[in-house]
């Protein structure tokens, strides 16, 4: 029994271990898949079930400057590049700064557009108003990819953790 217990020990470090060399790595790729994918949607009429909200924030929020077709190929532009700088670990800084931006203006139709986002205010939201709310894991994800810029990592070994806090 006590030979089970530490091979299952020793197959939970090595796994535990995996996820600290490779998570943040994938969490950079797979939020850089989702803003790539949703942003080149942007650019084809019809494809995103976001562009009428998107395109009616923008506008609100530009004082309606920018409208239309053109804040969604605004948008789509700054999705795709957000998603380039995460897939291919580019100007980390600068995107994740963008991306941080981008969901400002992504939160803002939960208090702009409350009958949108809500069928009953504040705990009953639309798909639109869910597809907004799930951002606080991109946003949370972007946090811990942040942490990562100037060489920051995740430490699977608890040891190494105390000795790295004294």
């Amino acid at each position: 029994m006590r030979f089970i217990i530490l091979s299952l020990r020793k197959r939970d470090e090595a796994i535990t271990h995996w996820m600290a060399k490779y998570g943040v790595f994938l969490l950079r790729i797979s939020v850089g898949i989702i803003f790539f994918w949703f942003g080149v949607l942007k650019y084809f009429p019809g494809l995103s079930p976001a562009t009428d909200l998107a395109t009616k924030t923008i506008d609100t929020l530009t004082f309606g400057i920018i409208s239309g077709s053109f804040a969604l190929y605004i948008l789509a532009t700054l999705e795709v590049a957000i998603g380039i700088g995460l897939i291919f670990g580019v100007f980390l800084r600068e995107t994740l700064l963008l991306l941080l931006f981008q969901m400002m203006g992504t939160i803002t139709p939960l208090f702009l557009f409350t009958s949108e986002a809500f069928t009953r205010i504040p705990y009953a939201p639309t798909l639109e108003g869910q597809y907004i709310i799930k951002n606080i894991v991109i946003v949370s994800a972007g946090i811990v990819i942040g942490a990562t810029v100037r060489g920051g990592r995740l430490i699977a070994d608890p040891d190494k953790v105390s000795e790295e806090s004294n």
